[in-house]
């Protein structure tokens, strides 16, 4: 399934057009999609998804087009050869502030069209380099069989890592080939697997993983107003500046998310206004 197709299956169980996502999932993968619904779609813009962790699957022995298990086998080596500790160094230099070249089929832009679609015209890419950061490259588990080497592992990265651009460049300096045969998004930002619900929980129970109140508590540091606050803001005016870098949601003394703020000089702006208090 595609992003679109998931955000599709969730208009029709919820019953409702309003519902967006923040940030798409590869067709192959499993793990957390975050969707917005009617109004929580207006948050979708401001969260800050910047660090998302992965288990993976990468096997060793084949390079492929896509750099995943759903392209063709472009060439290869035997990696019986390959030692644990080989293994090991290829995987930590690739862990920390590294330049990686996104894979030929990524979302990437490239004179304003994606890297994706000018593949699948026929066109040669060239994507640079940019810098992305592997907070963590954990090797979990290593399973040698007749001519592959799988390693589970766990990656911790920033927003625009591709983990099959790891599995294609471990297979690379390793000198056997490599690809993603299998991948699991486990958390994007402040959101993990233990508030998901699958497509299947949802068309028995229908209904959201967390409430405005919660996703915006979740998402963003939390600003509480007195009543007096709570008045001003509601009648349009400008808030005192919080102190808070970046953006942050506004509750009102009932503990209802009014709105996400930002600090503008000494004093506040409302970016979008959730409820009136």
């Amino acid at each position: 399934m595609t992003s679109h197709d998931v955000v599709a299956r969730v208009r029709r169980i919820i019953g409702t057009k309003k519902v967006g996502h923040a940030g798409t999932l590869d067709p192959m993968a499993t793990g957390i999609l975050v969707l917005g619904v009617e109004r929580a779609t207006k948050l979708l813009g401001h969260l800050a998804l910047d660090r998302k962790v992965y288990l993976a699957t990468i096997r060793l022995g084949s390079s492929t087009s896509t750099d995943d298990a759903e392209g063709e086998v472009t060439g290869g080596a035997d990696p019986s050869g390959v030692t644990d500790e080989a293994i090991a160094a290829g995987v930590a230099a690739l862990t920390g502030e590294i330049m990686q070249v996104p894979s030929s089929v990524s979302a990437v832009k490239i004179d304003g069209k994606r890297a994706y679609a000018r593949v699948r015209a026929g066109e040669q890419v060239e994507i640079p380099a940019r810098p992305v950061t592997v907070f963590r490259f954990d090797l979990l588990a290593t399973t040698r069989g007749d001519g592959v080497v799988d390693l589970d592992v766990m990656v911790d990265c920033s927003s625009g890592t591709y983990v099959r651009a790891l599995a294609r460049d471990l297979g690379a300096a390793l000198g056997v080939g490599g690809h993603l045969a299998a991948l699991r998004r486990t958390r994007v930002g402040p959101f993990d697997l233990r508030m998901s619900r699958t497509l299947e929980q949802l068309e028995t129970d229908p209904g959201l993983s967390l409430d405005m109140d919660a996703a915006v508590a979740t998402a963003f540091p939390r600003r509480d107003l007195d009543r007096v606050e709570a008045q001003a803001l509601g009648h349009g005016k400008r808030l005192p500046a919080a102190g808070i870098g970046g953006t942050y949601g506004i509750f009102d003394p009932a503990g209802k998310a009014v709105a996400l703020g930002v600090d503008e000089g000494r004093t506040a702006r409302a970016l979008v206004v959730l409820n009136v208090p």
